[in-house]
């Protein structure tokens, strides 16, 4: 009996939102509360694409608490996302790369800090 050969699954390029905390040397801006990091991972699905990230993220010493997923290209097109073309060249390098890609980081600032333009009073 012969076995039949399983093609391998495709890569694929996810979408995540990964929101991090605080960690000693995470390089966020001084005075953050901690940051959400827009990503694009490959994976061959997307379980793969946030075990992958998580695992990145804490080797560059930040500290994913959550993620959340938005699904491939064509996902995102599905659900009326507008993609512009800057994007679709991340996904497509993350793709080619086989590799999770950063492309924006947004700080996250506690309401005091907020108010007063970043700097807390002494």
């Amino acid at each position: 009996m012969s076995k039949e050969k399983k093609a391998p699954k495709r890569q694929q390029v996810y979408t995540l939102v990964v929101e991090v905390g605080r960690a000693k040397d995470d390089g966020l801006p001084e005075g953050s509360v901690g940051a959400a990091l827009m990503c694009y991972a490959s994976g061959v699905d997307e379980a793969e694409a946030v075990r992958e990230t998580v695992a990145i993220l804490k080797q560059a010493d930040l500290a994913p608490l959550d993620v959340t997923g938005y699904g491939t290209l064509e996902d995102r097109i599905e659900m009326g996302h507008e993609i512009e073309q800057d994007e679709r060249d991340l996904m497509a390098r993350a793709a080619e790369e086989n590799s999770v890609i950063v492309a924006q980081m947004t700080p996250f600032f506690s309401e005091a800090e907020a108010e007063s333009g970043g700097q807390l009073p002494n």
